[in-house]
């Protein structure tokens, strides 16, 4: 089966999982790259044994699963040491993802990513890219509310992310998630777009 790939992105606070929960339930199967990263972590053995040999075996847990606290403590800062990180992690997720979509039997998949576009190693991995941008001070509303956090740390966490129009620049659909755009019909008209390609 042909199986057509739409990577899903967007800023913190953008509404991009809101969009991802949109295709699942016109039952487009989603993969979720944090959520499987964290689960790689605790049941990919030869991962954990590649990170330890990098970060240093204080970075496994008892159960020998990664400590994430830890592996974050240790390349705070370093982004020589992140990008290390990233090239054995990155591999690792992208293999976890064409295992998954194999088993589905969808003829579309939809991946949700923050950083798919700003990694070189994620470059036409996907047919279709979706970014979901939204309004500075919805997105700051969004984050205070969800992670009890207060607006000075959102600001820095919206700082240290690309801008929506970096991302938008190489996405092939953007959605607005400002509560007030109906969105169903684009995703629908990108659906039945895809399947008629």
């Amino acid at each position: 089966m042909k199986r057509t790939v739409i990577a899903c992105t967007g800023g913190i606070g953008s509404g991009k999982s809101a969009i991802v929960s949109a295709f699942a339930a016109l039952g487009i199967p989603s993969y979720d790259c944090d959520s499987r990263t964290k689960a790689l972590y605790r049941t990919d053995k030869a991962l954990a044994a590649r990170v330890a040999e990098l970060l240093g075996n204080d970075v496994k847990a008892p159960d020998g699963t990664l400590d994430t606290k830890k592996m974050a403590a240790r390349i705070f800062g370093d982004d020589a040491l992140l990008a290390q990180l990233e090239a054995i992690v990155h591999p690792a997720v992208a293999e976890d993802f064409r295992r998954w979509a194999e088993q589905q039997e969808s003829d579309i998949v939809i991946m949700e990513s923050a950083i798919l576009q700003q990694k070189p190693f994620f470059d036409n991995f996907a047919d279709c890219t979706i970014t979901v941008s939204a309004p500075q001070e919805v997105r700051i509303q969004r984050v205070m509310r969800r992670d009890g956090v207060s607006r000075e740390q959102v600001e820095k966490r919206l700082a240290a992310q690309w801008t929506d129009e970096q991302r938008e620049a190489r996405a092939d659909m953007v959605l607005t998630t400002d509560d007030c755009t109906a969105l169903l019909p684009k995703i629908l008209e990108l659906i039945e777009k895809l399947r008629n390609k």
